[in-house]
């Protein structure tokens, strides 16, 4: 189930804050996060945020396609290694 349209998107206070100052003084620099439920508004295109992934932050540049979009959509949490070449399961 979706959002009420009577709330505005879900967005970190911390995160808004954040980026409030930024905007203020102009500036370009990472912001680092672990709210993956917070959702892309339209003062985020053009900086870089840090998503935590369960590991480690990766960094995410924000551009204008994302926006409406999740943080924790464009940070993986699984890396697919490989299948086992001595599987012969699907040989069968």
């Amino acid at each position: 189930m979706t959002r009420s349209l009577k709330k505005n998107p879900f967005v970190a206070t911390h995160l808004s804050r954040k980026m409030e100052k930024i905007n203020m003084r102009a500036e370009k620099e990472i912001i680092v996060t672990w709210s993956r439920a917070s959702t892309i508004i339209p003062p985020m295109i053009g900086h870089t945020i840090a998503v935590h992934n369960g590991k480690e932050h990766l960094p995410i540049y924000i551009t204008d396609r994302m926006v409406g979009h999740k943080l924790g959509e464009f940070a993986p949490t699984l890396i697919f290694a490989r299948h086992a070449k001595s599987d012969n399961k699907s040989r069968r």
